[in-house]
Formats: C-alpha cells, structure tokens, sequence
C-alpha cells in the first residue's frame, strides 16, 4: 500500500505532462487550421500559446498572426470596427511586448495604418506614425510613416492635386 500512492502520484505527473501541447504544436495547428479556412480554430491556438506560452519564440508570430487576421476581417463573429481595433490592440502589443522581435516595426507601422485609414482616429495615429519615425527613423517603411503623416485625412485626389499630378 504504501508504494500505490507514489506510483499513482508518478503515473498522475506524467499524464499531465505528456498531454500538454507546445507552443510549437499549437502554431503548427493554427497554421493547418488555416490552410484549411478555419480561422476560428486558427485563433483559438494561436490564443493558447499567448495563453500558455507568452515568453515563447512562437508568442510573437502568433500575436502577429492574429492580428492580421483580424485586420483582413476574417471573423465573421466580429463587427468590422471590432475586428479592426482587436487588429491595432494585436498590432501595438507586437511592438510593447517583443520590441527586439522582427515583426515589431511592421507591427508599430500597421498599427499606425489602420487607425489613420481604416478608423480615421488621426490623433492617435500621428503619435504613433511619430513613434515608429523615432524608433525605426531608418527602416524601409519610416518614408511611408512620413507620408502618411503628410497626407493624413486627405482623399486620393487631395493627395495627387496636393503633389501637383491631375487627378483622373
């Protein structure tokens, strides 16, 4: 009797451990689940690794992955406004959370994008636009940021009249 309770202790340890998903399985599954245009499914692991796994290599890629997502407005579950603020929310914690990670510019930037052009909330996007300037003045999108900044607000023939092209 008193070897039962450490071998049914043991045997309890190593059936939990043995039936946890990595951070590795989950994105590997979020990635299948896409392929497979099942989104919803896709998000739901992609949310167990920053659940689960928030230090991860995967953690990054897969708030990243979310994000886009949710700015190309695949949850048909989310109104378009809601999907788009999850997108610039993902997009700015990208950037706050894993600052040295290669997605982190791209992330500043689009956060910037969707609130200027999508949401229209100028204010916030210029701050942000100047961030990313500050942080990343010599990445290959700190033109772009600049030209939104310039061009903010104005509608495409604003834009090519104010450049002096003729609008068509």
């Amino acid at each position: 009797m008193k070897y039962i309770i450490p071998v049914l202790f043991v045997a309890l340890a190593l059936t939990l451990i043995g039936c946890g998903k990595s951070a590795e399985d989950y994105m590997k599954d979020a990635t299948e689940k896409l392929k497979a245009q099942n989104v919803a499914e896709a998000v739901a692991s992609y949310q167990k690794i920053l659940e689960e796994f928030p230090q991860s290599e995967q953690a990054p890629d897969a708030l990243y992955q979310l994000a886009t997502i949710y700015q190309g407005l695949l949850l048909p579950n989310l109104s378009r406004e809601e999907s788009l603020i999850q997108a610039v929310t993902s997009f700015k914690t990208v950037y706050e959370k894993y600052p040295k990670n290669k997605y982190a510019p791209v992330s500043l930037f689009m956060s910037g994008f969707i609130m200027a052009n999508e949401l229209h909330q100028y204010e916030e996007a210029t701050k942000t636009y100047n961030l990313f300037i500050d942080k990343f003045p010599d990445h290959q999108l700190a033109s772009s940021a600049r030209d939104e900044l310039d061009n903010m607000g104005l509608a495409p023939d604003e834009i090519l009249k104010k450049k002096g092209e003729p609008s068509k």
